[in-house]
């Protein structure tokens, strides 16, 4: 029997719930807004040329979110960008459930402090829905990463989406989860 459940979501269930519920006076414990998933995703323009950029990226995201991770392919031809329809442009994991709070856990307490000149995220990233983005330039912030097995450095897009109604109600649920915005 597995009882293993993540620090985050203990957190979040014993925590974040009753403070989100007293601070926008809900009525129910069932409309405090949660992290539905997280979408990791990066986009490879130059995998065009090199069929080796993309295996390489789906690696390293696999190995970052200890999940499998899939290609993305081109919606349609792009003359100017030797892009044909069906090519592999990217890749992309979306986490949820335990996934989901390790790796936020993971995110949080070692890959972003070891950002450089990192001064905390910036928080106008909301989408106006609930959800929230963060650019990353570098994937070697991640301690999973090898800097010697790297060909590249490559940056991503975290997507954290919530079930949020507004931007303030997101801001608080992530500044709960400890994402370190800046003041």
């Amino acid at each position: 029997m597995n009882d293993y459940k993540p620090r985050l979501k203990t957190q979040y269930t014993e925590e974040i719930v009753p403070a989100l519920k007293d601070k926008f006076q809900y009525s129910s414990v069932m409309q405090v807004p949660r992290l539905k998933k997280i979408v990791l995703s990066q986009g490879l323009g130059d995998a065009t040329a090199d069929k080796k950029i993309i295996e390489n990226a789906l690696n390293e995201m696999t190995q970052i979110a200890g999940q499998k991770a899939v290609a993305t392919y081109a919606k349609k031809d792009i003359s100017n960008f030797k892009l044909r329809k069906g090519m592999p442009i990217g890749a992309k994991v979306t986490l949820r459930g335990d996934m989901m709070y390790d790796f936020l856990d993971r995110l949080v307490a070692v890959a972003l402090p070891r950002t450089r000149d990192f001064r905390g995220i910036s928080s106008k990233g909301f989408d106006k829905r609930g959800n929230y983005n963060l650019g990353i330039k570098e994937q070697i912030i991640f301690p999973e990463i090898d800097i010697d097995k790297i060909s590249r450095v490559t940056g991503m897009d975290i997507t954290f989406v919530t079930s949020a109604n507004t931007d303030e109600e997101a801001f608080e649920l992530l500044k709960a989860f400890g994402l370190p915005f800046k003041k």
